[in-house]
């Protein structure tokens, strides 16, 4: 098959989980000998002044040199607006088998319908949150543009592609059909399995951007509790991020500066593994997840998991309480207390962390991935 990948961001230079999760789909689809293309912005200008490159078999397509993507810590309308513009005449001049194009930032939805319009594909829409009324909470009244936007782009096609169990349910409250399949989100298992433990590790950790919505200040304030019980626990912080000022504010104000260490963004993802595999537990406190890749990271490390119960938190869906983890009500006191009760218990959970990492494997989810293709075309 010939098949096409549309998203503005490219992985390794932009390493959000929707960039990772196209590369390692793309590697793992060129392997199998199909062809594949992805169009983004141009990310790798600057080191090497030419709009279309190779990666590791991946026709990479830049439709314009990079814009930033945030305005304000929230992706950015002129952006999303700006590479759909300049995605239209190149990603006209190829015919493919398939257009995956990932749903958000939505308008280049619109492009890749008239692409398939045209007889030039077949389109299917990944999607990685489907929003609805969360538009309110979290624009105010601007949000109804934001939610018409979403469903416009979700009376492009019946053929959708969810990352989630949430992600799909929904999609099935808002648009029922029988089209859509769930293809989540994975992990390199083999190359987890490789790298070594880091010589030091903490008893909690978080891992993730250091935004609003990471609810990280949520950790710190259930911290003093956890102290009561476990008075010589460590905590790492680990990313970067708007909010990271303000956290290390609220350390001083509670008096945390001995207990939570901000370690700051680490570039390698393996250095990534290698602090997980020597901690304890991670705590992934965020009130909205479109997967949760870290909560399969970490089972993978054989660490149990804390996540907390947000009607938009896609990552409860990983956890089965008592075997890989917890879920925490999303106050201070209960994340307090469901944390000791992890770090008491993680001994027991483990094996059984590690065991269910395996269903995501990358190796396994590209061949589900590839049926849906099939289907599609044959439909």
């Amino acid at each position: 098959m010939k098949i096409a990948f549309v998203y503005d961001a490219a992985y390794p230079w932009v390493k959000g989980g929707a960039e990772r999760r196209i590369y390692e789909l793309s590697t793992r689809l060129v392997n199998m000998g199909h062809e594949v293309h992805w169009y983004s912005l141009a990310w790798w200008w600057d080191e090497r002044k030419v709009m279309d490159i190779e990666m590791e078999g991946i026709k990479l397509h830049g439709v314009s040199k990079p814009k930033p993507l945030y305005s304000e810590d929230r992706r950015s309308i002129k952006e999303a607006i700006f590479f759909s513009l300049h995605l239209i005449k190149p990603i006209m001049r190829e015919k493919f088998d398939v257009v995956d194009c990932q749903g958000f930032p939505f308008f280049s939805s619109f492009v890749s319908k008239f692409h398939q319009a045209t007889g030039r594909s077949k389109m299917v829409i990944t999607l990685h949150e489907v929003w609805g009324d969360y538009w309110y909470e979290y624009l105010g009244k601007p949000g109804i543009f934001g939610k018409l936007v979403e469903r416009s782009m979700l009376a492009l096609t019946d053929r959708f592609i969810t990352v989630s169990q949430k992600t799909e349910r929904d999609l099935q409250a808002i648009k029922k059909n029988d089209k859509s399949n769930v293809v989540p989100n994975g992990i390199d298992l083999n190359q987890i399995l490789d790298v070594k433990p880091a010589d030091t590790g903490v008893d909690l950790l978080f891992a993730g951007r250091l935004i609003k919505e990471k609810k990280v200040d949520l950790l710190i304030r259930s911290l003093p509790r956890v102290l009561e019980t476990c008075p010589d626990i460590k905590c790492m912080v680990v990313g970067d991020g708007p909010e990271k000022s303000r956290l290390e504010g609220l350390c001083r104000e509670l008096e945390l500066t001995n207990t939570v260490e901000f370690a700051g963004f680490m570039e390698g993802y393996n250095e990534l593994i290698s602090v997980m595999k020597s901690s304890n537990v991670l705590v992934l406190p965020s009130e909205r997840e479109g997967f949760g890749m870290v909560v399969v990271e970490a089972n993978a490390c054989g660490i149990p998991v804390v996540v907390v119960d947000y009607p938009m938190n896609a990552a409860k869906d990983l956890v089965e309480e008592g075997e890989n983890g917890y879920i925490s009500k999303p106050d201070p006191e209960d994340l307090a207390r469901t944390i000791v009760k992890t770090l008491k218990n993680r001994a027991n959970m483990v094996e059984t962390s590690i065991s269910m990492s395996k269903d995501y494997d990358w190796n396994r989810i590209v061949d589900q991935l590839e049926q849906v293709y099939i289907e599609t075309l044959n439909k």
